[in-house]
């Protein structure tokens, strides 16, 4: 097998283009979540997380749900090759899984792993070499937020006449509805299949279903992981405290979402090249957010941008949920979860 490994990288992940953006989140005080992505030791910081508190990893309904909706998604496509695109595949594990039970109903299978760290992609391509031979697998280094040729580029892959599916795990919470979901419907074609899933609130009460989760968020593997990329700038673990809090929507959508803001308890310069960057005493930066949502809600969100939920897959914690769409306008077909 050889040890060389093509890896394809988008411009919006070019040197230039990741320094504009560090440059932003300082800016702003609000870091671009790949910046949390950016190095092996953060990729693995993050991996070792989402192993010790994802229910995909710590609820067996969980993982079973995934199953469920793998099954239905497999059975529902038609017969021929599947060219699965995975993206924001962290460590490719449910792409995989997905991979072998299309492959185990007679499909041809193939794979583009993509995330903004390239340290991720190649895990994904790595576990999905199990069930893909390495010419079918074609990674791809890109940031989705800021990546405006996507439909392009995914068209011109190395790809047969395949049907194609769309894969979008636990990323929606990490993105502002306005820019994530205008991207992924402009990249649907009619034919296609977008499979993502959404961290929920559980329970009938909203507000306090968001309460329940925070301690998944709000424990010592995320504030190491959240706290490197300050770290690697230079800012000392007591220049000041990370708290985590639950704030609504300021756009007035009713959605809630966890934030992580760092807060200085003392002045601090952050240098990067020749820009310097003052934190005062009692100044903030937000290192992180998630949204969380119902299913109703998922589904007028998405329902906005002319996405259709053609079947859903709820776990019995209420805690995370999957869904399947399309561009096409289908009726909803609910699955039991009890």
């Amino acid at each position: 097998m050889s040890t060389l490994v093509q890896v394809a990288i988008h411009a919006s992940q070019f040197p230039e283009n990741v320094r504009r953006d560090l440059l932003e989140s300082l800016r702003t005080r609000r870091v671009n979540h790949k910046f949390h992505y950016d190095s092996v030791k953060q990729s693995q910081q993050w991996l070792a997380l989402h192993q010790a508190f994802s229910p995909s990893r710590t609820d067996a309904d969980c993982a079973a749900t995934y199953d469920r909706s793998f099954a239905a998604v497999a059975a529902r496509i038609g017969s021929g090759g599947v060219h699965l695109i995975g993206l924001g595949c962290g460590g490719g594990q449910k792409d995989t899984r997905l991979l072998k039970l299309l492959q185990e109903s007679g499909r041809k299978t193939f794979y583009t792993p993509s995330d903004v760290s390239t340290a991720m992609v190649l895990v994904a391509r790595q576990t999905a070499m199990a069930v893909v031979s390495p010419e079918d697998c074609s990674p791809l280094v890109c940031d989705l937020a800021s990546t405006d040729d996507l439909p392009q580029v995914l068209d011109a892959l190395p790809v047969s006449d395949a049907a194609r599916l769309v894969t979008f795990f636990g990323m929606i919470p990490n993105f502002e509805p306005e820019v994530i979901l205008p991207r992924l419907a402009g990249l649907m074609r009619a034919e296609d299949y977008l499979l993502l899933s959404a961290n929920l609130a559980p329970g009938a009460d909203y507000a306090a279903g968001v309460q329940r989760i925070l301690p998944l968020y709000d424990n010592d593997l995320t504030r190491d992981w959240l706290m490197t990329f300050l770290l690697d700038l230079g800012v000392q673990a007591n220049d000041g405290e990370l708290r985590f809090a639950i704030e609504d929507d300021p756009s007035g959508s009713g959605l809630k979402r966890v934030t992580a803001c760092f807060h200085f308890a003392r002045s601090r310069e952050i240098q990067v090249d020749a820009q310097r960057f003052e934190f005062p005493t009692g100044e903030s930066i937000r290192l992180f957010f998630s949204w969380r949502h119902t299913p109703a809600l998922v589904r007028s969100l998405l329902g906005k941008h002319g996405l259709s939920v053609l079947d859903e897959w709820i776990t019995k914690s209420g805690e995370e949920g999957v869904f399947l769409l399309s561009r096409a306008q289908q009726s909803v077909k609910k699955q039991e979860t009890t």
